[in-house]
Parts: C-alpha cells; sequence; structure tokens
C-alpha cells in the first residue's frame, strides 16, 4: 500500500470516528452535573432535599440526591446515559427558609425546575421556576412526577425560558420584552403566584400553607399537600374561585403602617383579582401581521397565512400578506419582514393545511391562487401559484384529509376544489355556482372538515351547513344552525360544532338580511365590510355555538351561548373533547374553552356547551380580534391577532393609524388544552 493512500485512509478513519461521537453524542449523554441553589422568598434554602430526574413515556427515574447547605447550595449528578428524548427536572423538598429561620422546616416546601435535556452549568429552583415549570408542563404533570410523549415535553421544556432564568431564577427572556411585560397582565399574575407560593414556602404565618392549600383546591379531588401541588391546581383549574387565592397576598404581605407597598419577594404584584391565573405570552416577528387560519406540523412548528405583511397600509380592500412559521417556543422561523413569499403567495386567508408530508396549502386574495411550500418555506407552486388559468375566485377553506386528498372552498364563485392525493398538479374544479351539487347548496361556503365516515361538512355564510360524501360530492344534505356561520370542527365522537358569527336571535337576522342586500347590489368586500364593522361592536352573548351529531340532528341545548362568545369565529378540539372558540368582536377579544361531550373530561356538574372559562372568557396576553386558534402537542392553545384597529381598515384611514388595520403577533396560553397530534389531518387525534 503506497504511502499517499495510508494517509488517506487514515484521514477518513479519523472524521468517521468524529462523525460516529457527534452522533452519538446527539443521541444520547452518557453523564451529568448540576449544581446550583435552593431559593424561597428570595433567599438561600438550607437542608432541603433536592432530586433529578429524567421524564420520558415512561415513569420517571431518579438519577440523583443531594442535600442543600446553609446557603440553599447543592451539586449532584448522574453516569445513566440519557436518550436525547429525556427531559431533567429537579425537585427540592422541604427546607428552612433563611428569610424566617424560626419557622424551621417545612416539609410543605416543595419547588421544580425542568431543565429541559440539557441542563445550564449552574441553576436556582424557587417560586418562580415552580411557576414557570408548572403552568408550561401542566398536561404532564402529577405531582412530583413528569411523563408524556417525547415531543409535547420538548415544547413544555423549552417554554420554561420563556417565564423564567434558569440560571438566576428571575425573568424570562419573553416575559420581561416590549410586547408583555408592561401591555399585559401576565408579569403581575405571574409574580403574585410566587409570592403566595413563597408565603407557604417561608411561612410568613404559622397557617400560610394551610391558607394556601385551602383556597388552592380544586373543584374535585382533595386539598393539595404542598406548594408543588398547589400550583398544579392552580395551573389546572385557572378559572376556579380565582379570588380566594387573590385575597391571600393581602393576608400574606399587609402593607406596613405608613407605607405605601407590600413587602413581596416578587414584584409587579396585582392591584385586583384575575378573572384567572393564566399566564399567556405574544410573540411576534417572522413577517406576521393579520394571521388567519393557523395549523401546526409534526415538529409542532405553527404556519399561518397573513393577511399582510409589516410596515403596510394594510386594508381590507387589498390583501398582500405572504406566510409565517413559529417553532414550538415562539421563535420566528421564517423572515423578519417579508415572511415566506413566492409560489403565487399574496395575502393570506382562513384557507390553511398541513398535508402529511408536511407541505403547507394557502389560499391568497390578493393573487386569487394556492401556494404550496416545503416544510422549510420554499415555494413548490409556480410564481403565479395555483389559479385553474385564472378561474379561481377569492377563497377560503382548505383541509387535508386521511386519503391523502385535498379539498378547498372559493367563498366569491362558489366553488368546491379537489386534489387528489394531494397532487397539485392534477386538482379540479368540481363545481361552481349552480353548475352542480354540492356548490349549489354553498352559499358564500366558508370553511369545511371531514368526519369518521368521509363526509365532508361545509360552513356558510347563512343558517345552514352542507354535507356531502367525499366519495360523491353530489350526494348533498344541509342542516339548520345559527346565523352567518365560520368555523367548524368534528369531535372524536363525530359531532361537528359550528360558530355562528350573528348568534341565532332575530337581531343576528336582521344582520344576515342586511348583509345579503350588500353582497347583491354591491357585492362580496362590502357584505364583508358590514359583517366585520358589526362584529367589532358585538359584545357578551352576541354570538353562539351549534352542536349537530353526526346524523345532523341538534344536540340538546345547542345553539350554545354565553358571556365568552361575543362574536365567536373558529373552533377547535382538543385531546380531551372539549372546545377552544375564538373571537372576532370587541378591541380585545377573548377566548372561550366549553365543555364538549365527554362531560367526564369537564369540571363537576358541568354538561356538554357550558363554558369552562370565566364568564367573559379567558383574556389578556396582548389578545386583539381573532381569527384561528390552534391547539399545540403539548397543550398549549395558540391565538392569531387578526385585526386591530377596525377604522384602519377601510378608506380615509387616518395617517398616524394607517399601518393599524393588521393584529400583532400571536398569543399562548400554556399549558391548558388536552394535547393534540399534528399536523391535524382528519377529526382531532389525542396522543
Amino acid at each position: 500500500m503506497s504511502m499517499t493512500r495510508m494517509v488517506w485512509l487514515a484521514v477518513l478513519t479519523f472524521f468517521a470516528t468524529v462523525t460516529a461521537v457527534g452522533t452519538a453524542s446527539a443521541q444520547q449523554r452518557s453523564s451529568v452535573r448540576v449544581e446550583g441553589q435552593v431559593q424561597a422568598g428570595g433567599g438561600p434554602f438550607a437542608n432541603s432535599t433536592v432530586t433529578l430526574w429524567a421524564a420520558s413515556a415512561g415513569e420517571p427515574r431518579q438519577l440523583a440526591q443531594a442535600r442543600t447547605n446553609n446557603d440553599g447550595r447543592f451539586e449532584l449528578g448522574s453516569q445513566e446515559t440519557l436518550g436525547a428524548d429525556v427531559t431533567l427536572y429537579l425537585v427540592a423538598k422541604g427546607g428552612e427558609a433563611a428569610v424566617n429561620k424560626s419557622a424551621g422546616d417545612n416539609p410543605a416546601a416543595a419547588l421544580l425546575a425542568v431543565l429541559g435535556n440539557t441542563p445550564p452549568p449552574k441553576v436556582v429552583i424557587n417560586e418562580m421556576t415552580t411557576v414557570a415549570s408548572v403552568w408550561t408542563h401542566a398536561q404532564f404533570l402529577n405531582g412530583p412526577a413528569i411523563k408524556g410523549h417525547a415531543l409535547g415535553l420538548r415544547i413544555a421544556a423549552g417554554n420554561v425560558p420563556n417565564f423564567v432564568d434558569l440560571q438566576t431564577g428571575g425573568w424570562g427572556s419573553a416575559i420581561q420584552d416590549p410586547l408583555n411585560s408592561g401591555q399585559t397582565p401576565t408579569m403581575a399574575n405571574f409574580a403574585t403566584l410566587a409570592d403566595l407560593l413563597a408565603g407557604c414556602a417561608t411561612r410568613v404565618t404559622a397557617d400560610a400553607c394551610a391558607k394556601l392549600f385551602a383556597a388552592a383546591t380544586p373543584p374535585t379531588g382533595s386539598a393539595p399537600s404542598d406548594t408543588l401541588t398547589a400550583a398544579q391546581s392552580i395551573g389546572r383549574y385557572p378559572w376556579y374561585q380565582p379570588e380566594r387565592l387573590f385575597a391571600l397576598l393581602g393576608e400574606f404581605y399587609p402593607v406596613p403602617q405608613g407605607k405605601t407597598m407590600r413587602a413581596v419577594p416578587y414584584m409587579p404584584y396585582l392591584n385586583f383579582s384575575p378573572s384567572a391565573w393564566v399566564l399567556p405570552l405574544k410573540f411576534d416577528g417572522g413577517g406576521y401581521r393579520a394571521g388567519g387560519k393557523a395549523m401546526f406540523d409534526s415538529e409542532g412548528n405553527l404556519w399561518v397565512g397573513d393577511n399582510f405583511t409589516v410596515g403596510w397600509q394594510g386594508q381590507d380592500a387589498f390583501w398582500q400578506g405572504n406566510a409565517t412559521k413559529f417553532n414550538p417556543n415562539g421563535k420566528p422561523l421564517s423572515p423578519i419582514i417579508t415572511g415566506f413569499a413566492g409560489g403565487g403567495m399574496q395575502g393570506g386567508t382562513f384557507g390553511a393545511a398541513v398535508d402529511a408530508q408536511d407541505n403547507v396549502w394557502l389560499y391568497s386574495y390578493g393573487s386569487k391562487s394556492i401556494a404550496v411550500f416545503d416544510k422549510n418555506g420554499k415555494p413548490l407552486t409556480p410564481p403565479e401559484g395555483i389559479t385553474f388559468n385564472g378561474q379561481l375566485g377569492l377563497m377560503q377553506g382548505i383541509i387535508a384529509t386521511p386519503s391523502g386528498d385535498v379539498w378547498a372552498l372559493g367563498v366569491s364563485k362558489r366553488q368546491l376544489l379537489h386534489f387528489p392525493k394531494g397532487d397539485w398538479t392534477k386538482g379540479r374544479i368540481v363545481c361552481e355556482g349552480d353548475s352542480a351539487e354540492p356548490c349549489k347548496s354553498f352559499l358564500r361556503p366558508f370553511h369545511l372538515a371531514i368526519d369518521q365516515q368521509d363526509r365532508i361538512w361545509v360552513s356558510n355564510a347563512s343558517d345552514k351547513v352542507t354535507r356531502f360524501p367525499a366519495a360523491d360530492p353530489s350526494k348533498v344534505e344541509n342542516f339548520r344552525t345559527g346565523i352567518v356561520n365560520s368555523g367548524l370542527n368534528i369531535d372524536s365522537q363525530g359531532n361537528v360544532w359550528v360558530t355562528n358569527r350573528f348568534g341565532d336571535g332575530l337581531l343576528g337576522m336582521a344582520h344576515l338580511v342586511d348583509m345579503a342586500a350588500r353582497m347583491k347590489l354591491e357585492g362580496i368586500e362590502s357584505a364583508t365590510d358590514y359583517m366585520v364593522r358589526t362584529m367589532s361592536k358585538q359584545k357578551g352573548s352576541d354570538g353562539s355555538v351549534t352542536l349537530l351529531r353526526s346524523d345532523g340532528t341538534q344536540y340538546p341545548g345547542s345553539p350554545f351561548t354565553g358571556g365568552g362568545l361575543p362574536g365567536p369565529w373558529a373552533v377547535v378540539v382538543d385531546g380531551n373533547d372539549n372546545v377552544w372558540i375564538s373571537n372576532f368582536a370587541m378591541p380585545n377579544s377573548p377566548i372561550t374553552q366549553l365543555c364538549g361531550v365527554r362531560t367526564e373530561n369537564c369540571p363537576p356538574g358541568m354538561k356538554t356547551g357550558d363554558q369552562i372559562s370565566p364568564p367573559g372568557g379567558y383574556v389578556g396576553g396582548g389578545l386583539q380580534m381573532q381569527t384561528d386558534l390552534a391547539i399545540s402537542p403539548s397543550g398549549d392553545v395558540w391565538v392569531m391577532n387578526n385585526w386591530q384597529d377596525i377604522d384602519s381598515c377601510f378608506a380615509n384611514a387616518k395617517e398616524a393609524l394607517s399601518t393599524r388595520c393588521g393584529g400583532q403577533g400571536v398569543t399562548v396560553f400554556f399549558g391548558m388544552a388536552k394535547p393534540v397530534r399534528a399536523p391535524q389531518i382528519g377529526p382531532v387525534r389525542p396522543y
């Protein structure tokens, strides 16, 4: 063998070894070392037992244990080999608070810090890390045990740093940024929760823990036994008698005589009780502006089509937005101003679908075309998009089905499109207008869904939904609903949930008549303008939600109304079959959670259609007028802020406000819904 060949073999062997080692390190790690400090009430927590756990789909494994010294410090490590899908977390149990040494050991103190797969070099465990870890992991926690599917655990752990800096125990990146810190009550909700946990951990009064556990007792089950289970109870039932906990703030930390502020360990604290102990955060960027329909891909990334792009004087007469992609933890992955462009994309609508290959289908109002992107944002369609030689009108709903087909709806021309096996080159216009059924039955069709019997249901801007078999669209049935449908979704039992934008009363019917007159005399743009202006003024229970059984008959009690349904737009179903509703109404619309058909997953005493969320829905987090919402594989509820300033959306907008039509950012409520598999193709699939 020549010397040259021997040298090349050695080089190749070296690089092969390096590659193998790199691959192995990405898949598993043979040792873990963690050092840090446990704190309570802002000071060291001595003699606390700290345990390092590994969470996965099975029962959590204990890796190491240590006790804190007088400064609350600890070190621990493990040589056990860990996979890439493992989440590491620390639980500190019991201890003596330096800020109240006379209280002695407190076995009711239990604190949590979820570290993810790779721990930081130093860690602080305190009340803030506990709140951050519990709210993000609410769907995976049972006492001190964390267990769940790999993707959900990875997403949940990745969201902890949005709330807290694990190395310092202080504020995290997102909660203190300008979108969240001074614009929403989330920071005050968070700090107040940490203060209440600290009140027990440090025993600010002799009965502090007993009072906390009584106030945190859930509507079902027994009272909590430590601060960790108390936090879990609050996080799982954030709507349940929130004023009980808020009252403890004054009892634990009364304003000293002659002072004006409470001596709390964490600020800012709330001045009045919240409607629910929720911790929503807003994320923006990636070209997001006035997002329409949103869908998660198989990796938990969110895709959404935007009405406009950043900086434009966006108005309803002209949509020119592109596509935005966020990672599961709120980081934008698309270009900051433009988003993903090309492939015919120009003004996203409520038409969005992710197929089994993670290709993203988006409809565009501006170009009257369908654009398809791959999972990296590369357009797969031609520059002009899918237009069927210019035959497409304005379109809305698009879905991918379990068979691999893609179906789409045209709202202005009453069109139905079909793409066999998702092949956009072989698509066809099934029907249009009065040419044939089911289009003859459509009236400004908006959205669609496919049920477990391969039947497609279509919402209409009227008082009915239309159903036809995917195998034979000509066989049409129509079923009565409320007035002017938009969102439509199907639960695991085959029931059909429909949002009625104008409710189901006489006032809603009058709005429908006015809208129809504008449609006939001035066209769809005039009718749409009337609809959104009317909805922007709606309040309380002006809207409603219809529930149809799989045979099309009304479910008992349907349609449902409530204070959290001022202008319902979209409906999604979570893994428990409970239902979540977005609202396009007041400037700061709420989102609302309804009890679904599996009432065993609802609070005690509730029946199908009852509102689980507070009377006015869940608020905060910078919510604006919304179109869609979506539930992630970790149970986070993502909400699309669509419009924010109605007067800026039409002619004669004030110059200073002329870029404020489009809604700003997505708002995420963490760990509040039972997780669902992504992408959602067909009815919801829980884990």
